[in-house]
């Protein structure tokens, strides 16, 4: 059955509404962690480590929650294709294109164990500074290290998300990779877990606010793909440099699949 124009317009406003209150709770959510629930785990748990996964295993349930709510108020629909494979991946990168504000919540939502690159303006976010620190997040600062933290985490059995691209891309624009998830890679010796993530029509851009709802529901679609082994790139040349150099275009050619097919 076609969809009249008033009931697309109707959907539109009721979606700018759930939107609204979606972001409102997850606010309201990161107040709750911040200041009750981390504080809880920090007082029943003096291992350092172990409070840092408890406390990602924390934030992994309330993006799940924040997920499913996103999804029944209306406001989008998702798919995670393959979510099997992240739950099972130990010891590795795994490297995401970044069309929407949400992304991370997606993925990390299918991750009870999760580090992240964190930018130093988080750090300094009187809101979330304190989520990242209880979580052991890593500060994206001196390279040398976060090549060295990261290093350490991996021989946990730890995964790391990583956007490439740095920051939220923009639609029909082509997106060019940073080298900073191949570098890791390299010098640490690990494999990446490739993402994929298509969402249409456009949503929650760079460009735009979240109020500026499309007309029909956004449809997001995370596909886990494959492995990418680093061994291969490493054994071509004795340059790290050279070697993350190649590993990057490659990786640009396995995030960007329908890009790089349409050319």
């Amino acid at each position: 059955m076609a969809l009249t124009p008033l009931y697309l317009k109707i959907n539109q406003v009721w979606r700018i509404f759930a939107t609204g209150f979606c972001f409102s709770v997850f606010g309201f959510g990161g107040l709750i962690l911040s200041f009750v629930l981390i504080p809880i785990i920090a007082r029943l748990t003096s291992e350092p480590t172990v409070r840092e996964y408890r406390v990602q295993a924390l934030i992994q349930r309330s993006f799940h929650l924040f997920c499913r709510l996103m999804k029944h108020t209306g406001a989008i629909d998702y798919k995670i294709t393959g979510a099997e494979r992240l739950q099972q991946d130990r010891h590795c990168l795994i490297v995401a294109n970044h069309p929407s504000l949400i992304d991370y919540v997606l993925i990390a939502s299918q991750l009870e164990q999760c580090d992240c690159l964190v930018k130093s303006a988080i750090w300094r976010n009187p809101f979330m500074k304190h989520i990242v620190r209880a979580a052991g997040y890593i500060p994206n600062e001196a390279p040398d290290d976060v090549i060295s933290i990261c290093d350490q985490r991996f021989d946990q059995g730890n995964v790391l998300l990583v956007f490439p691209e740095g920051t939220r891309t923009t639609p029909g624009v082509e997106s060019k990779l940073q080298r900073g998830a191949a570098q890791i890679a390299i010098r640490t010796r690990r494999d990446l877990r490739v993402v994929h993530i298509s969402v249409s029509p456009s949503f929650l851009t760079k460009e735009k606010m979240w109020y500026q709802v499309p007309k029909i529901k956004p449809f997001f679609h995370i596909e886990i793909k494959g492995k990418i082994d680093v061994e291969p790139f490493i054994a071509q040349t004795n340059s790290p440099t050279l070697a993350a150099r190649k590993l990057n275009r490659y990786l640009a050619e396995a995030i960007f699949p329908k890009m790089n097919n349409d050319e």
